[in-house]
């Protein structure tokens, strides 16, 4: 199939990164006749001759029905829903660009971004719903998930959270299959705090475990880590309990446990010695954590809510503390404390 195309598909997929990727594979898979943007037209013309995404899922071949279009335009206008899968610092951008290029107050707008908008600190659904048409139905889909094993159809488990219940519904019916659970909930606030605050605390678990600290302390590192999280999602609007599931507590443990996460490795890397940008270059991909700290903080700021954990990372990712200098201001924090 051609990179250029004016068929009809049932679902764009916005960024080519390696999890829009992910998702385009699985929708397709699924029977979904989908259509993958990325914003590089050069890398997109490779894939779409390789029928594979080398640089971000290597060895996964597309299936028939995934196509390539790098004409930002021809892809918003040719689907009838959208999955928006890029950084947080390019999401207002491509909600901006897909409002002007197609109706989007039909279909609505699902992301799977994990951040808060860089230049405000706000939820993404806010940036959406003042971009996009009144009354559009907004979703996020969230929880513990690694590109590369969504591709290799690893069983997984997300929940998609929206403000429209039919909405919700209709993109677990897209998306679900006997290998990716999803789990439907209107806690769009929530689910979106905890995908944001836990690359954070993953930076934070790396650091642990780079300076050589142990089962003990990442396993306090992810419980008191999970307090923060709470504390701030409730205070944003967010319910407790949604802090509990696969968008809070599953995706923690995740990023916190394992090396495919980008953000835990870019934290062992600051634990050896090496500078910040220096370690975030070295990984190729956009660390999320980093730019998240700063807004993460600046809500902590806004709802007076106690961070330590985050308010260390933030720390050490500006090149303000050494990642030993910030475990030490948090040991020395008072001794005893009533946990909540």
């Amino acid at each position: 199939m051609s990179a250029m195309t004016t068929r009809r598909f049932d679902v764009a997929v916005l960024g080519a990164g390696s999890w829009g990727t992910a998702l385009a594979v699985t929708l397709a898979r699924n029977g979904r006749a989908t259509v993958l943007w990325g914003r590089d037209a050069e890398e997109l013309a490779t894939i779409a001759r390789r029928r594979r995404n080398e640089k971000y899922l290597p060895g996964q071949d597309f299936p028939e029905g995934l196509d390539v279009e790098p004409a930002f335009s021809k892809a918003a206008g040719t689907a009838d829903a959208y999955l928006v899968a890029v950084p947080s610092h390019a999401f207002a951008k491509v909600i901006a660009a897909l409002a002007a290029a197609a109706p989007a107050g039909r279909a609505g707008v699902l992301w799977a971004t994990k951040g808060f908008d860089p230049s405000s600190s706000r939820l993404l659904h806010e940036v959406a719903a003042e971009l996009l048409p009144p009354g559009v139905p907004l979703g996020v889909l969230s929880g513990p998930t690694f590109a590369g094993e969504v591709a290799k159809r690893l069983p997984t488990a997300v929940t998609l959270a929206a403000n429209d219940a039919g909405f919700a519904r209709g993109w677990a019916n897209r998306l679900s299959n006997p290998r990716f659970r999803v789990y439907t909930s209107d806690d769009v606030a929530g689910v979106q705090i905890a995908g944001a605050v836990k690359n954070v605390l993953a930076i934070a678990a790396g650091i642990a475990d780079g300076l050589g600290f142990g089962a003990n302390t990442r396993a306090a590192l992810v419980a008191r880590g999970l307090s923060e999280m709470v504390r701030l999602g409730e205070a944003a609007g967010g319910r407790a309990a949604t802090f509990m599931g696969l968008a809070g507590l599953g995706d923690l443990v995740l990023t916190c446990t394992d090396d495919q996460s980008r953000n835990r490795r870019f934290g062992l890397a600051l634990a050896r010695g090496r500078p910040p940008g220096e370690a975030a270059a070295a990984l190729g991909q956009v660390v999320e954590g980093i730019e998240t700290s700063a807004q993460v903080m600046a809500l902590a700021r806004r709802f007076a809510v106690e961070m330590p954990i985050c308010e260390q990372v933030r720390a050490v990712v500006t090149g303000a503390s050494s990642a030993a200098g910030a475990v030490e201001a948090l040991l020395a924090r008072d001794a005893v404390r009533a946990e909540r």
